[in-house]
């Protein structure tokens, strides 16, 4: 079985071409399971399956190392954009990729006929409970109090892009206990379908934030991540609408900005690692 491995600033997945019919993927989910893991497998935070559709230039199902399915990745769309252009799929700079969050647009950026990087229009950030969704009303400034977490509470600010996030802010995220935090998180009652956490610090007119993915663990970078943190700052008047917001995490940057209307644009890079032949020596996946 072809692929090709990539990344968005360190947030790496194993594309697999199931654009014709030759590539079928029987069970994806026990796929991500065996291709994910970095000493007996290829070593990634997921798999992402690009396939035919009929009402987008592509369709994108991702699964996460866990064999989870994920509803949207903002760094896996990016990649998939380059994909289909440097491998002959289209010529087109403007793209339609459907995923399971719904219809998203993405223009890639040229140099000399070569792709730079691709902005994606990652759809409205929603604040409401029932979209993320968490079982709690946000108090009168946005915030939701989460207890239980390593003997306490924090308060994030709770958002859907797509997918679920929960942003906290501190004053520094590389002091935070990420993994005990997001240990907690993984099962936690008020998340019903689990929640990808944010740990941001606003400075400068930027954002610094780690990230702890849900069905991954930490991760060098999260798209929508990126989205729910400057979507989160913008709510809070931390940072201005319509403006690029910069966003710094452990793989690399981002460029965000929020709409009036919570539309959130992301720029960034993709970057493909290098192609290769995985073998289903059992013909179980």
């Amino acid at each position: 079985m072809p692929f090709t491995k990539m990344h968005g600033a360190g947030n790496d997945y194993i594309f697999i071409d199931c654009m014709s019919d030759k590539t079928k993927i029987k069970n994806p989910a026990e796929l991500a399971r065996q291709m994910s893991p970095p000493h007996f497998g290829i070593g990634a935070d997921g798999i992402v399956l690009i396939l035919p559709s009929s009402e987008a230039d592509a369709r994108m199902r991702m699964f996460n190392a866990d064999g989870s399915e994920g509803k949207m990745c903002g760094n896996a769309l990016r990649c998939i954009g380059r994909f289909l252009y440097e491998r002959g799929y289209t010529r087109k700079t403007s793209l339609v990729i459907e995923t399971a969050s719904g219809i998203r647009r993405l223009w890639i950026k040229l140099k000399g006929g070569r792709f730079v990087s691709a902005l994606a229009d990652m759809g409205r950030a929603s604040f409401l409970a029932a979209d993320v969704p968490v079982l709690a009303a946000p108090d009168r400034e946005g915030y939701i109090t989460i207890g239980g977490l390593l003997g306490g509470s924090c308060r994030a600010t709770c958002i859907s892009m797509g997918n679920p996030h929960a942003v906290f802010f501190t004053d520094d995220p590389e002091k935070t206990d990420l993994a005990g935090i997001g240990a907690a998180l993984a099962n936690h009652p008020l998340f019903p379908e689990g929640v990808n956490a944010e740990f941001a610090r606003v400075a400068g007119g930027e954002i610094y934030m780690r990230v702890w993915e849900r069905g991954t663990g930490e991760t060098l970078a999260c798209g929508t991540g990126a989205c729910a943190s400057a979507a989160a700052a913008v709510h809070h008047c931390l940072l201005p609408y319509d403006t690029p917001i910069k966003i710094h995490m452990r793989g690399g940057d981002f460029e965000a900005t929020v709409k009036k209307n919570f539309r959130v644009l992301l720029s960034g890079t993709a970057e493909t690692v290098f192609d290769g032949t995985f073998y289903d020596t059992e013909d179980k996946l």
